[in-house]
């Protein structure tokens, strides 16, 4: 795989920069990086913007080719990314777990948030861009966010971020390229492992009505299997569903 790194002062967002970069080069090298010091429009799911002071955080993007991955498993991508970094930063604290689809939380707080966009052809998954955003050295969040935290606030100490870049990188590319489909039921065991909470009844709120449920599981096309206290098992796919944190 291609270690192609492309460092910028500031972007609309790194997506947006790697959009455009294999709009002009349709051959761009699996396994190419954009990371960026500052975004002026960085987007998360669900449309929202995410906040970060210039030079304090890591946010970049992952070019992956990954045409072994059928369309309709891509959602092994929302697994094995976040799987891969929050092995990485449990080596500072342990109490990292993965928000349905593919946020990472400390504890009932966010520090990572990514944004997948694919590109299909056919039934093949072509290009996928993988927009990630992590709170390192952040020390106050001014936006409306309900509950940002930083690797700094956790830790109490400041973190050298192109070392950080690089395990993680390192992390998510060895995860990666050691997928396979006779692995899959390991990864999804390993992603409910880390599920934020897979244990217990919590609120949730769909179409503007609240409820409780347990989560009973992922399909393998990423609908999040709810079981609510009656006992009435439903499915929802992203946008469907919201956590009350």
């Amino acid at each position: 795989m291609s270690e192609t790194f492309i460092h910028l002062d500031e972007t609309l967002s790194t997506n947006s920069y790697m959009r455009e970069l294999i709009s002009r080069e349709s051959d761009q090298p699996e396994g190419t990086v954009v990371v960026s010091d500052y975004q002026t429009a960085g987007r998360g799911q669900r449309g929202n913007h995410w906040e970060s002071e210039r030079g304090k955080n890591l946010l970049f993007s992952l070019l992956l080719r990954p045409t072994h991955i059928p369309a309709d498993r891509q959602f092994i991508l929302s697994q094995l990314i976040p799987i891969a970094i929050v092995e990485v930063l449990q080596e500072y604290d342990p109490h990292f777990s993965i928000k349905w689809p593919n946020d990472i939380y400390w504890k009932e707080k966010k520090i990572a948030g990514m944004l997948i966009e694919v590109d299909l052809t056919g039934s093949t998954l072509s290009s996928v861009i993988a927009g990630i955003g992590i709170n390192i050295n952040q020390e106050i969040f001014k936006s409306d966010a309900p509950n940002p935290v930083s690797l700094l606030q956790i830790t109490g100490k400041e973190h050298d971020l192109p070392h950080l870049l690089e395990k993680i990188l390192d992390r998510i590319i060895e995860a990666y390229s050691m997928y396979s489909p006779d692995k899959e039921e390991e990864i999804k065991q390993r992603y409910m492992s880390l599920l934020f909470r897979n244990n217990g009844i919590y609120p949730f709120i769909s179409n503007g009505i609240l409820f409780n449920a347990s989560i009973e599981g992922i399909e393998d096309n990423g609908q999040l299997i709810l079981k609510r206290e009656d006992g009435t098992i439903q499915r929802f796919a992203f946008k469907e569903i919201s956590f009350v944190i």
